[in-house]
């Protein structure tokens, strides 16, 4: 039961950490191509504006990577985007696959519990017979709420470890389409892409 309880104490733990890192708001805001596209158009775009981009949100750090290429050409642009992109998704993804190794091996901890238990009552007959039924059918039903618990950790752990997956992707597929807005506006204007610097 001991090692159940502490994955049951992680998932918890990374399930609210990645909930609350994972908001789309603070991930990728909808107001800041937007704002950068003024900043474009007045030409006040500057490496400071660049720097606090880069500092404030995932989606900034992806278009602040292709804005400093702007002047280098599409596929400059293209290259410095998909790097830094990779680099937040693996951000992103941080400690979902530890959530799903806990779906993963709770119910086999339950199950190694069980098992245990079921030794114990088998060593239990041996010793004293089948005579006592109170004994034996406690032993059992200690032995099945490990398999139990398991299984209570593990339904949760696999259930929010799909949704987080399902986020960081719809996350990713947002930052993609404002990324490809951006190059596709600043190649298509190439007065625009010298105010990027």
């Amino acid at each position: 039961m001991v090692p159940i309880i502490i994955c049951s104490i992680l998932a918890i733990a990374i399930t609210i950490e990645r909930f609350w890192v994972l908001r789309a708001d603070r991930v990728a805001p909808r107001d800041l191509l937007p704002a950068v596209w003024k900043q474009l158009k007045d030409n006040r775009l500057s490496a400071e504006y660049l720097k606090n981009m880069r500092r404030e949100t995932w989606l900034g750090s992806i278009l602040a990577a292709g804005l400093q290429q702007s002047r280098m050409g599409r596929e400059a642009m293209k290259d410095s985007v998909q790097q830094q992109a990779s680099h937040v998704a693996h951000e992103m993804e941080r400690f979902l696959n530890t959530l799903g190794t806990i779906a993963l091996i709770s119910p086999l901890l339950g199950l190694l519990g069980t098992v245990l238990g079921m030794i114990e009552v088998f060593t239990a007959i041996m010793l004293q017979g089948t005579g006592n039924a109170g004994v034996l059918a406690g032993g059992i039903s200690q032995a099945l709420i490990t398999t139990a618990a398991g299984l209570l950790v593990a339904i949760p752990a696999m259930i929010f470890y799909r949704a987080l997956r399902r986020r960081v992707d719809t996350i990713l597929i947002m930052m993609e389409q404002d990324c490809v807005k951006l190059i596709d506006a600043l190649t298509a204007e190439p007065q625009n892409a010298q105010s990027g610097q």
